[in-house]
């Protein structure tokens, strides 16, 4: 008999029990507080395919055996995963990218895959564990903030193949993605300090941590390098997991550097830059998105957006499983692997001139030939 089938009938029998003598108690009811947690994550888990219809019949079963530390034999035909932290698959930003690499990869290939948000990263282990058991290959956590969960994880269940994006888990079952994010933001600071017309350019970052570290040592060199007498003035949402996604306190930031003069403001802050870019057109100054082609946000005001792909890795990462060939290990992406680049389409065709646009395909030409360093580590 199975463990459901075993508990429901402790259950049944212990209810008919105080049924005859009138009471009421929960005492047959053998689920520890762990169990109802895990329970209560697992039942979050979706599938994201064309549509609610295409859950398994067995998405909403409760997790049993939480500690059972079992896993899937890896299989390329098995379904990928992914995790979505704090801010959201719908940010605009750094999830929704993501989300959309998942996307294309369903598209391409009809396959679904399983996908979760995280409302506490408490409970980032017990889903990494349950989508590695249900089959997930591979499993793929967005956000720095995965690091530490991951780790255990893997070396858990060693069978299992898992992808970080923004971070490095050293372990064999792990492939770390990161991007060289200074690069594509000294284009758009260069972009910035030549558009400013007070010399003064803004950036906000989410949190003050190693990546966002590379986002605003690279825009501060790219404004300088284009200007050496600009200003830039930098500001910090943050140090919980709500600094990405309070688009309010990005508007409070926002309007406190246009009053000290500043009038071209790089957002790297996940959902809370919406309330960044909103400050910029209210105030007719001009914003510079993150992550994502935030241009059409905009139009006008979107000077242009620091893309960097996390569609592209997400979609690499299912797509090689898929195949079979899952390879772990780091992998950094910049500008010479157009895993970053600068945004120009004709929501921002307005705003940069043919002069600018000539002037930034030298300085990237230049960075990817090695003639200029832009020399940031984060740390």
């Amino acid at each position: 008999m199975s463990y459901k089938n075993t508990h429901r009938t402790r259950i049944l029998t212990k209810t008919r029990r105080n049924a005859l003598d009138g009471r009421r108690t929960h005492k047959g009811l053998h689920m520890t507080s762990k169990h109802i947690l895990l329970a209560s994550a697992f039942t979050a888990l979706t599938l994201a395919a064309c549509g609610a219809k295409d859950k398994p019949k067995d998405a909403a079963a409760p997790a049993a055996a939480a500690d059972v530390k079992t896993e899937a034999k890896v299989d390329p035909a098995s379904g990928p995963a992914i995790i979505f932290d704090a801010g959201g698959k719908f940010d605009k930003s750094f999830n929704e990218s993501a989300y959309n690499g998942a996307e294309a990869f369903k598209k391409e290939t009809g396959k679904s895959y399983m996908d979760f948000e995280l409302k506490n990263p408490t409970e980032l282990e017990g889903v990494l564990r349950k989508m590695a058991q249900r089959g997930g290959n591979p499993v793929v956590t967005m956000g720095f903030n995965s690091a530490e969960a991951l780790d255990k994880i893997a070396k858990e269940l060693p069978k299992s193949n898992f992808v970080i994006v923004d971070s490095e888990v050293k372990q064999p079952n792990v492939k770390s993605v990161q991007f060289r994010e200074q690069e594509g933001s000294f284009l758009v600071g260069a972009l910035a300090a030549m558009k400013s017309a007070s010399g003064k350019v803004g950036f906000i970052g989410g949190m003050d941590i190693p990546v966002i570290r590379k986002f605003s040592c690279g825009y501060e060199q790219g404004a300088k390098y284009a200007n050496p007498k600009a200003e830039v003035i930098k500001s910090t949402v943050g140090t919980t997991g709500e600094a990405w996604n309070n688009p309010t306190k990005g508007g409070e930031l926002a309007k406190a550097q246009f009053d000290r003069g500043v009038d071209v403001i790089f957002a790297a802050a996940g959902g809370t830059g919406n309330g960044v870019y909103q400050a910029a057109k209210d105030n007719k100054k001009f914003a510079i998105g993150v992550d994502s082609n935030q241009n059409y946000l905009f139009p006008g005001t979107m000077l242009t957006s620091m893309v960097k792909r996390v569609d592209v890795a997400v979609k690499n990462a299912f797509t090689e499983a898929a195949a079979g060939q899952f390879k772990a290990g780091p992998v950094s992406l910049g500008l010479a692997e157009n895993g970053v680049d600068w945004a120009d389409d004709e929501h921002n065709k307005a705003l940069v001139t043919d002069d600018m646009r000539t002037k930034v395909a030298q300085i990237k030409k230049d960075i990817i030939d090695g003639k200029i360093k832009v020399a940031c580590d984060g740390k």
